[in-house]
């Protein structure tokens, strides 16, 4: 088992002739790939996030249908993603790019087929498959073809490409549910992917890596898979559909227990890993797991149901909650393209990412307390600021921790980090999107009966995602209300969460970062094997 050591310690100290580096066009042509993939990915889950509040609606779902649209997928994602970091480490990470490539298109464009709100979940989580193995192959590729020092820039481009999908998705998303549909949202994808598989075919050009014997642990994928999903499970649905102190809440929390710790079992005796454990010996390792769980919660748990505030709270159409949005995907380019460069020039990372925890935590608070009049000026300071908070730590921890790893650990140590990440996503949009349920849902109620309007005003009910333009204003005006309370306090919520990602990096030690791609470390190893063979023979 070979041990994590530091690229800023150098290359092997041995005699033989360094690997050449790429050239910045040899660099830029295998990254064009790369990136039209990572757009493909984020178009796809942006692209409805809009136009969920009326897809919900059209198909009778409700707020609980709402939170497991974007659950299922982040539960795919979150269990996907050590697994295809450890192929990564195994097999052909080009083939790998574009079979998740293909997964995330194909079930996106299923998904736009649904019928009902069960059917679009399914595609949903089937979609998240492949996003989970696009957000970790990109990562890993990148380090291979380029040096930590140099990777700040080029993350840049990466965080450029991100805002796009991340402003263009949803403005395309509101404009076509607006326009000709919601299930266009869905099929608007497919030519972007046939494109960047012709692009990630033509321009990724990786050398032969050494041949390795192929052991997936299907034992501990399974036992993860099973722990994670009865937990997010439980969290959605105690104190709705049973209570937080009974037989039910038992059961699924002694199940998650007995799978993760057999995982963990598992995970110590097997040859090959998903998440090998004497990572957790390396503290940037761990460090950065702590911080991206919890960059996960603030960032995909309150994120995710700002189209409800703007749609449902303050009457916008899916197209003007899309423009809204647009301050919280400048503020994330901006962090990507400036800070990104600074960390190339200077080598140096953790005061970004410390100044990146106290703004997560200030504009996550200023977030909690808009209410249903509060300026959209006001709104936009305070996604600016959670916008260039996400994009100072969230990369960034995925760079200090490759910058600590062993090469041939580069996958499974990458997709550990996003794996966390995403489970801290997965967990926080079902906690807050559970609690945000329950509290629209009393609020609904007290508000509908101050008024002496029964709850069968809404049609599907006070559980049900309402469609505004159906109701009488008085009733409008209740559950905008109840909405804007429900929205603000899981806002309020996501701030501790906020604090336990800045005193991680706090404590995070920062390690100058290294010279030398993830190829250039891998060729030396190999030449300075070729040379000792002979050594040894004579």
């Amino acid at each position: 088992m070979s041990t994590p050591v530091s690229p800023a310690a150098g290359a092997p100290t041995v005699a033989a002739t360094p690997a050449p580096a790429m050239t910045r066009r040899e660099v830029l042509e295998a990254l064009s790939g790369i990136m039209l993939g990572v757009f493909v990915s984020l178009l796809a889950t942006t692209i409805v996030s809009t136009s969920l509040p009326r897809i919900v609606s059209d198909l009778g779902g409700s707020q609980h249908s709402y939170t497991w649209v974007v659950t299922a997928m982040l539960l795919t994602m979150t269990i996907s993603t050590p697994l295809w970091g450890k192929l990564a480490d195994l097999t052909n990470r080009k083939v790998l790019m574009q079979v998740a490539l293909a997964i995330t298109v194909v079930s996106a464009a299923a998904a736009g087929l649904s019928h009902n709100i069960e059917t679009l979940i399914g595609f949903r989580a089937l979609q998240g498959i492949g996003a989970g193995g696009l957000t970790a192959l990109a990562t890993v590729l990148m380090a291979d073809i380029i040096s930590p020092r140099e990777r700040g820039k080029y993350m840049g481009l990466m965080g450029g490409v991100m805002a796009v999908a991340q402003i263009g998705g949803p403005l395309l998303g509101g404009v076509l549910t607006d326009s000709i549909g919601w299930r266009w949202t869905f099929f608007v994808g497919v030519p972007f992917a046939v494109a960047a598989f012709v692009v990630l075919q033509k321009t990724l050009h990786l050398p032969a890596r050494v041949k390795r014997v192929v052991k997936i642990d299907y034992v501990g994928a399974l036992l993860i898979a099973v722990g994670v999903a009865l937990l997010l499970l439980w969290v959605t649905f105690a104190g709705d559909k049973y209570e937080w102190a009974s037989w039910q809440t038992a059961a699924m929390l002694g199940g998650a227990l007995v799978a993760l710790v057999g995982a963990g079992f598992v995970e110590r005796a097997v040859a090959e890993p998903i998440i090998p454990l004497h990572l957790f010996r390396n503290r940037t390792f761990v460090l950065s797991v702590i911080a991206s769980a919890a960059v996960g919660v603030a960032m995909f748990g309150t994120a995710v149901f700002l189209a409800q505030y703007f749609q449902l709270a303050r009457g916008k159409t899916p197209t003007e909650s899309g423009l809204l949005t647009i301050p919280m995907v400048v503020g994330t380019m901006l962090a990507g393209l400036v800070l990104g460069r600074i960390i190339s020039r200077t080598g140096r990372y953790k005061a970004i990412m410390v100044g990146g925890g106290v703004v997560l935590a200030g504009s996550l608070y200023g977030l909690s307390t808009i209410e249903v009049d509060t300026s959209f000026v006001v709104i936009g300071v305070f996604l600016f600021g959670l916008g260039l908070s996400v994009g100072a730590l969230m990369q960034n921890l995925v760079l200090a921790t490759q910058n600590t790893l062993d090469v041939h650990e580069m996958g499974a140590g990458t997709s550990g980090v996003a794996f966390f990440r995403s489970l801290g996503g997965s967990i926080g949009v079902s906690v807050l999107g559970a609690l945000m349920a329950t509290k629209v849902q009393d609020e609904t109620v007290e508000g509908l009966a101050e008024i002496g309007v029964p709850a069968s005003a809404l049609g599907s009910g006070t559980g049900g995602v309402p469609d505004l333009s159906q109701v009488p204003d008085a009733v409008r005006s209740v559950i905008e209300s109840a909405y804007s309370d429900g929205i603000t306090h899981i806002f309020l919520i996501a701030v501790p969460m906020a604090l336990v990602a800045l005193v991680a990096v706090i404590f995070l030690k920062e390690i100058p970062l290294g010279q030398r791609s993830g190829i250039e470390q891998t060729l030396d190893e190999e030449r300075a094997e070729e040379q000792e063979q002979p050594a040894q023979a004579s």
